[in-house]
């Protein structure tokens, strides 16, 4: 703004001519260091509409979440949901599942098969409804990241759900969510993080049609590098070249979705995507500086990179909604990309869980301006000493909010602001956020002719407002406890066709079935067919346990159902799956057992060739039930099968970690499983 330019200029002389006459050995106040900036707040200002804040729950991230007992489940649920509590989020995005490694896990399919359909599987269906019972007005969002098979059953040279029969699929997980649970699908995407494929977009465009189905198409949730090649919109934004050109494509994409927009310091948005008239949206996003490893979630470090990406992916992207993955830490630690939640949450057995300076970064927008609130153009902008700001307004104009932060500013900075356009206030309510104020109400403010003034503190994150109805939950966890150990469970209390507790399955689906040639319930790794993957295809294996944990047993009834290997593994270090590199397993002790009686000890480790540690042969009858088990002590690793010895050996590869079970992409059931001492 030029008026704030001149101002800027104005305070910087003014600065000089008071340094000059004092002397700079005196000590000037910081209040007479402040420089000043105006802001005329123009309800007729032009602006894009913003659209809403929200989050992602993929790639297994909510996966301990639903284990969590009462009350502490619906009190993460409602600093996550509940408007004026927390971070109130105005979307929530889900995976369609397909019992494939999306990131930090496998969620499961609805239908596994064209005939086979269970909309109770997994989680993501019951957070939607927690979600929407607690904000009915929330914006529900669904993207795949792999598919059924059954989808594509010919893959040819690639390998793409970008068939008739994923867009019917598609489909029928929106009606599902209707009719199963009174729940409206807003928009859904079409595949994430993967070149877009224009004439499968127009496809599903009029397969929604075709079913009466009002959800609109977001496309293409692209990571940056990916897209088509030529013109403006090389990479995530090819799409908006397209769109131009294409009268087709352009009906059938009402919202244009990109990832991580911001790279290298810049944000993508082109002019192409701009002059589409689309809607643009951060459709997932971190605050990570632009890239790199996650960071801290606390105030002092991801709160203040995401307070000021909240403002910039606006004023620079022109980016109306950004979406974070995800809204709440609830995998395990030793999975891919840790603390990805705006919250964390993922020791159900101790019911502990961390509201983090993310959640209250968030509420300062969408406790203050809702979906359909203009942006004030005219009054958004970047502050002298570093800071930004933006403006909206209600769409009748009776109320209006500023979101105001000064990341890495050093000093105090005064701004006056001037009300116009039919933009009034009798009095505006001053919220704060930074090292010493979380989401506090600091100050009240009663305009003078149309004006008022503020003085703002360095590294600090601000709402201004003329609304009311704010609010800082305050529900406090239980003190975190370690895994439960011993551990065991036999499974006989978990519903058939669910998963168990605290099990993370990292391929395929481990679900409770009746046992096999025995009373009870057993554990079955049900997925016979390898789906359309998203990320590197380990076999089918499901984890729990401590990373922490040293010297133990691990071991499990089997019953070779099919041909598959059943797996029993200890001490897994890690399971990042970016890391596997196509490598079968995670990097820790296996046990491999094959129906022939065949065996081998294995050691995984990432980038490194799998080492055969020890193997063999033993007695299997396959109409009766074996016990494998895995037992560390110091270095000492031994396998046993029904008690008698198979290998003791000496390695150091791995000293701790968690367990897991496993096999290949067919029917193994497994029972009473035992970790301890």
């Amino acid at each position: 703004m030029q008026v704030g330019q001149d101002v800027r200029n104005m305070g910087n002389r003014k600065s000089i001519a008071v340094t000059a006459l004092i002397g700079l050995t005196m000590l000037i106040g910081s209040a007479a260091l402040c420089q000043e900036t105006n802001v005329v707040l123009d309800g007729t200002s032009k602006g894009r509409v913003f659209d809403g804040l929200g989050a992602a729950s993929a790639g297994a991230s909510s996966r301990l979440l639903i284990d969590y007992p009462e009350p502490q489940r619906s009190q993460i649920l409602d600093y996550l949901f509940k408007p004026g509590y927390g971070a109130a989020l105005q979307h929530l995005k889900v995976e369609i599942g397909a019992d494939v490694n999306s990131t930090d896990g496998s969620e499961p399919s609805h239908m596994r098969t064209p005939t086979d359909h269970d909309s109770s599987r997994g989680y993501e269906w019951w957070l939607m409804a927690e979600a929407h019972k607690r904000n009915p007005n929330i914006l529900l969002e669904v993207l795949p990241w792999g598919a059924p098979r059954w989808v594509n059953p010919n893959p040819g040279a690639i390998d793409t759900p970008y068939t008739q029969k994923m867009a019917e699929y598609m489909a029928d997980f929106i009606r599902t969510a209707k009719r199963d649970y009174g729940l409206d699908i807003g928009v859904t995407g079409v595949w994430n993080e993967r070149v877009y494929d224009a004439d499968y977009v127009k496809e599903l465009y009029r397969t929604l049609k075709k079913e009466n189905l009002a959800t609109k198409i977001i496309c293409c949730d692209e990571y940056p590098g990916e897209g088509k090649i030529g013109g403006d919109g090389d990479g995530q934004l090819a799409i908006a070249d397209a769109i131009l050109s294409d009268p087709e494509l352009a009906r059938a994409i009402d919202v244009i979705g990109v990832h991580y927009p911001l790279v290298d310091g810049k944000l993508t948005t082109t002019d192409a995507a701009r002059r589409t008239g689309k809607p643009l949206w951060s459709s997932e996003d971190q605050p990570n500086g632009g890239g790199g490893p996650i960071v801290s979630r606390d105030w002092p470090i991801g709160g203040r990179i995401l307070a000021h990406l909240y403002n910039r992916n606006y004023l620079e992207g022109t980016f109306t909604s950004t979406e974070i993955w995800s809204p709440v830490t609830s995998y395990y630690d030793n999975l891919a990309a840790p603390n990805s939640g705006l919250m964390y949450a993922n020791t159900p057995w101790s019911g502990y869980y961390d509201v983090q300076g993310t959640i209250w970064v968030t509420a300062h927008t969408t406790q203050f301006a809702q979906p359909g609130w203009q942006y004030l153009d005219s009054a958004s902008g970047y502050l002298p000493e570093n800071g930004s700001y933006v403006s909206l307004r209600s769409p009748d104009k009776k109320d209006w909010s500023v979101v105001l932060e000064t990341i890495g500013a050093k000093q105090p900075q005064k701004v006056v602001f001037q009300l116009a356009g039919s933009l009034t206030a009798k009095e505006v309510h001053i919220w704060e956020t930074n090292n010493s104020r979380t989401f506090d109400h600091v100050a009240d403010v009663k305009p003078a002719s149309g004006n008022f003034e503020y003085t703002f503190d360095p590294d600090s994150l601000y709402s201004l407002t003329t609304t009311t109805g704010q609010g800082k939950g305050s529900a406090a966890p239980p003190p975190s406890k370690a895994f439960p150990f011993p551990y065991a469970d036999n499974f006989d209390e978990v519903a058939v066709g669910h998963a168990p507790k605290y099990l993370s399955d990292q391929d395929g689906a481990f679900e409770v079935q009746p046992c096999k040639e025995r009373e009870g319930r057993c554990l079955e790794q049900v997925i016979t067919e390898k789906p359309i993957p998203w990320s590197p295809l380990p076999d089918p294996f499901t984890l729990a346990g401590s990373e922490t944990w040293t010297d133990y047993s691990v071991s499990a009834d089997v019953y070779f159902v099919s041909k598959s290997f059943a797996v029993v593994m200890g001490r897994i270090d890690s399971s990042d799956v970016f890391q596997q590199d196509k490598a079968r397993w995670p990097s820790g002790y296996i046990l491999r057992v094959n129906p022939n009686g065949t065996w081998e000890l294995l050691s995984a480790a990432y980038k490194q060739p799998v080492a055969t540690l020890a193997s063999g042969s033993a007695t299997i009858d396959t109409n009766q039930w074996h016990r494998l088990e895995l037992s560390f002590h110091g270095t000492r690793v031994e396998a046993l099968l029904d008690g008698k010895p198979l290998a003791s050996i000496v390695s150091t590869a791995h000293s701790r970690g968690m367990f897991g079970l496993g096999s290949e992409w067919d029917h193994v059931q497994f029972d009473n499983l035992r970790v301890e001492p």
